[in-house]
């Protein structure tokens, strides 16, 4: 197979001498299809070698890589080479006796027997979504002494720990670390800053691999997606951001593998609009969320419309009855009991309970992103829009430039199904910001 000439120059870093190497950039810019190709190379190059491909979340690992990349790269760039993979403990197996470990950090179980083990090369997958203290003992097992076998010579292989990510915000370890050599704990330069390298690569250098139409469906993004996902650049910090992306990421559900939902709420954020002229009027947010058997909120629909009464009551409604809903939830600043109005008028005896705004967006927008920072509200899907208004969300206020009906309708919907985290919070308090390169298995 042939490598683009991004992948060839990045190819370079990755057989040079730092021990780990990060390539950052968008999405579906060949990064993870490259370090897979190479951690193949290290296995086969190495009899009896062990390496892992860890990620924070299992299912997402043998989502992607399992099932997708790795047999991509095997059928590609090694179409003759035989292989197993075991389906119990999650690992591919060679005829020379190497081996690829598959794991998640999100299963203490599993991750305590990978882990249990000692490598030759060690892949975190999305690190954005990984937490520091899990990086450091991931790099303890970085110790198999195996020779590797090119021709008739034998030398000791280099132990090797690669790493890639959608480039989250410059409070990250990952920046701290790869771009400015510094520990992200300490805050001092690394004691050995030349182990560490990196190396960007974008979707615009891969859009011979892509299909049809995806590089204009980057363009369409808001700027700051654009600048993460098409750009590949580390965003600005903001200490104060309430909502993290890379908190997001770590717990979105794309596998559509969902628990039972215990309740599930429709949840409207009115605006001024009418039935006519309501173009230059906010959106009324409407949301449907479901708290499930296993104690966590799913994002499941996003229903914001631009409408007057007589249609967005019907699109609440309609979500209403597609989710099997339990209740509608509305707030009553705007308009008083018009929201209830339009509910009943749209679909006559739907059970509805109004909510009232009695203190700012932040305020009451804290509490829920402490519950995403737990990992207790998981988006099961894609929320471009509604993310970018979460994303504006910071101790301060909301920081976005038009109202964020969707975030409002979602945070009401989450204070519904998780009534007790609002009752005790009377007065504001001071928040301390949030450490994203720190803590545990979990952070």
């Amino acid at each position: 197979m042939q490598l683009n000439a991004k992948q060839e120059e990045a190819q370079k870093v990755l057989a040079g001498d730092a021990t780990h190497i990060m390539l950052f950039g968008g999405s579906r810019s060949g990064k993870t299809f490259l370090l897979i190709r190479n951690v193949c190379f290290r296995a086969l190059k190495a009899p009896n070698s062990r390496h892992a491909v860890m990620r924070f979340r299992f299912n997402h690992v043998k989502n992607s890589v399992v099932q997708d990349t790795f047999p991509k790269v095997m059928q590609l760039a090694f179409p003759n080479v035989k292989y197993h993979i075991n389906k119990t403990d999650w690992f591919a197996e060679f005829e020379n006796g190497a081996q690829i470990w598959f794991g998640g950090l999100d299963d203490k179980e599993r991750t305590e027997k990978i882990l249990g083990q000692e490598y030759a090369t060690i892949y975190l997958n999305e690190c954005s979504q990984i937490p520091w203290g899990s990086v450091g003992v991931a790099v303890t097992r970085l110790a198999q002494k195996v020779n590797q076998v090119i021709g008739d010579s034998t030398s000791s292989l280099k132990p090797r720990m690669y790493y890639d990510c959608n480039p989250p915000s410059k409070a990250h370890w990952s920046y701290r670390v790869f771009i400015e050599k510094r520990d992200p704990e300490s805050k001092q330069p690394l004691v050995r800053g030349i182990d560490y390298a990196y190396f960007q690569i974008n979707p615009l250098d891969n859009a011979k691999n892509l299909s049809d139409g995806y590089l204009q469906t980057l363009q369409s993004l808001s700027p700051r997606l654009q600048k993460r996902f098409l750009l590949g650049e580390f965003a600005d910090a903001t200490p104060n951001a309430l909502f993290a992306d890379e908190i997001i990421d770590k717990w979105r559900v794309l596998d559509g593998k969902l628990p039972d939902m215990v309740r599930i709420v429709v949840a409207v954020d009115p605006s001024g609009s009418g039935d006519t002229d309501n173009a230059d009027n906010d959106a009324i947010g409407i949301c449907v969320a479901g708290l499930g058997s296993d104690g966590n909120a799913y994002l499941l629909e996003d229903c914001t419309v631009k409408a007057g009464p007589a249609t967005w009551g019907k699109v609440a409604t309609d979500a209403y009855d597609r989710h099997a809903a339990d209740v509608i939830v509305g707030e009553i600043n705007y308009g008083g009991a018009m929201v209830q109005h339009v509910i009943q008028t749209s679909r006559p005896r739907t059970p509805y309970k109004q909510v009232t705004a009695t203190r700012g967006k932040a305020v009451r927008a804290e509490p829920i992103s402490a519950l995403y920072d737990q990992g207790k509200v998981r988006h099961v899907g894609m929320f471009r829009e509604l993310e970018d208004e979460l994303a504006a969300f910071s101790t301060v206020g909301y920081l976005g430039e038009s109202s964020p009906n969707r975030a409002d309708a979602v945070i009401w919907a989450l204070t519904e199904l998780f009534p007790g985290i609002v009752k005790e919070k009377v007065e504001p308090r001071k928040r301390k910001t949030r450490e994203v390169n720190s803590g545990g298995w979990m952070g």
